[in-house]
């Protein structure tokens, strides 16, 4: 109890670890949280202390757990949170981790390059197939297009001439040349302008809009994309032709000039698109199944990695004694937890079988100790309160303990209603029951957080609540007729507009002489 009126009385010691015992010293003292280590090489920056390999490997870990999780994340697969607080790995187990996400990043990244891979095959054989149709379709109207339309359509008649089954044929014998592919779709019109003024004219373009968006292998973005034919004549043309669909990342695609050729090649190309797609689902249900199961132990694995790089952080505050055979460190500890820190520096050494043991003294300092609030689950939502207003002194006076009656009662003379009073209880008692439940489903919900973390505020509230809304006789804003009342009012609405100064006396027969048995009178 006294710990609640004044912080507790701190000692700093100093700790002689052997080197072996550092680690699994350290870890127990962590997940205990009842000592606070000082930094003895606060003049060495982090790349000079001894142990920034074994941090660079905790980052490194760090690394590749945060591309798995993005991995899961981008599948939209969950990620459980097992509902433990594994402790730091020892050395043997961080070696068995660390080839653990070795494999399993590589996994990841071997069947995510497949992945993208098969999605670029795919895609590229969809562009392909709307080649070939879109083609199918330029060349389809040449057919139907009658042989003596003139006058007015003379345009057009060009237009359908040029790509003929006669203009077909100057094709096959080298006269007249096309080039098919797909371009985005927001930079046809520049292309189209491009095409026109490097040929002066000389390239007849024709294009067709894809009606469905195509899927980016890398980004799983959607893609619009535009089908286009140009026609031209000779070699110097074409090559300036392709000059110009490289620089807008178009995309060439071999097409027949030859209607059946087409036809026998959509076929072919519609057979390998099946075939591939029963490949892409395979290849992605069996990613889905690998991140499903690593997704149940990546929680454990970044709190193991987390403590893992919190031990070697604290280790690099040691300082090496002269023989480089003992780690020196400074703390603070609390003085009825000293025994708790012997025994614990005692227990590591035997572990790992060291020959000296480690041990602790306490040396006098005429450094003010930090502050050390000793809590419980009831206090911390106080003790944060009035954290959130100033931490006390070294062995100040806590007002915390006073905060558990002053507050809520206070909160109580100010809202003074015992129906939502009631609610408030209810809901602050939801959250005292299943306490334990609610604290295993960590979230990052931050009001949420705020509520819980109060939950034993929030339920004196209410019934401090519930305590002056009674006193008051307000129960959600209305007087209740419990007990009835102790007055008797006869006066008429004339007595009261002849009368302003008009007052209930109880020297009247209008009190019943009575006093009300608890709270304020509703008729009062």
């Amino acid at each position: 109890m006294g710990a609640m009126f004044r912080s507790e009385e701190m000692v700093l010691c100093q700790l002689f670890i052997q080197p072996e015992a550092a680690y699994s010293s350290v870890s127990t003292l962590g997940e205990a949280g009842i000592v606070q280590f000082r930094d003895l090489n606060s003049r060495m920056n982090a790349f000079q202390r001894k142990f920034v390999s074994e941090v660079r490997r905790c980052d490194e870990l760090e690394r590749k757990i945060r591309y798995i999780e993005a991995e899961i994340n981008k599948e939209g697969v969950h990620i459980q949170d097992n509902q433990t607080n594994p402790t730091a790995p020892n050395p043997r187990e961080i070696i068995d981790l660390e080839n653990h996400l070795e494999r399993t990043e590589s996994e990841i990244l071997e069947l995510s390059q497949n992945a993208i891979n098969l999605k670029s095959n795919y895609l590229e054989l969809t562009e392909l197939k709307h080649v070939l149709e879109k083609t199918q379709a330029f060349f389809h109207e040449s057919y139907s297009f009658p042989q003596h339309e003139t006058g007015s359509q003379g345009n057009d008649s060009l237009t359908k001439a040029l790509i003929s089954e006669e203009s077909q044929n100057q094709v096959g014998r080298g006269r007249l040349g096309f080039v098919a592919g797909v371009v985005p779709r927001e930079r046809v019109p520049a292309f189209e302008r491009m095409l026109w003024r490097i040929s002066r004219g000389n390239v007849f373009l024709r294009q067709a809009e894809l009606d469905q968006p195509l899927e980016d292998p890398a980004t799983g973005n959607e893609i619009y994309k535009t089908v286009f034919v140009a026609f031209f004549q000779g070699e110097q043309l074409k090559s300036r032709v392709k000059k110009v669909c490289s620089g807008f990342h178009a995309s060439f695609y071999p097409c027949p000039s030859a209607h059946q050729e087409r036809t026998d090649m959509v076929q072919g190309v519609k057979t390998r698109l099946e075939d591939l797609n029963m490949v892409l689902n395979q290849t992605r249900d069996h990613r889905q199944r690998v991140l499903v199961s690593v997704a149940k132990e990546l929680h454990a694995w970044s709190v193991m990695v987390r403590k893992m790089k919190a031990i070697y952080h604290t280790l690099n505050s040691f300082n090496m004694d002269v023989t480089k055979k003992c780690l020196i460190g400074e703390c603070w500890v609390p003085v009825r937890h000293l025994t708790f820190v012997r025994i614990t520096l005692a227990e590591g050494s035997k572990a790992v079988g060291s020959s000296i043991p480690s041990f602790l003294n306490v040396i006098e300092s005429s450094e003010l100790p930090p502050t050390f609030n000793s809590t419980n689950r009831f206090t911390q939502g106080f003790q944060n309160l009035i954290d959130s207003y100033g931490i006390a002194s070294y062995r100040e006076l806590n007002p915390s303990l006073y905060t558990i009656i002053t507050f809520p009662f206070l909160f109580g003379i100010m809202f003074g209603d015992a129906g939502h009073g009631v609610i408030l209880t209810l809901f602050g008692a939801f959250m005292v029951i299943w306490e334990e439940k609610l604290a295993k489903k960590k979230t990052n919900n931050e009001i949420w957080n705020i509520f819980f973390g109060g939950r034993y505020i929030i339920l004196l509230m209410g019934l401090f609540s519930i305590y002056t809304g009674l006193i008051y006789n307000d129960i959600f804003s209305k007087s209740m007729q419990v007990f009835g009342s102790r007055w008797s009012v006869n006066y008429n609405m004339s007595t009261i507009m002849s009368n302003r100064d008009l007052i209930l006396d109880p020297a009247t027969k209008d009190y019943s002489q009575s006093p009300y048995p608890f709270g304020l009178d509703p008729e009062s």
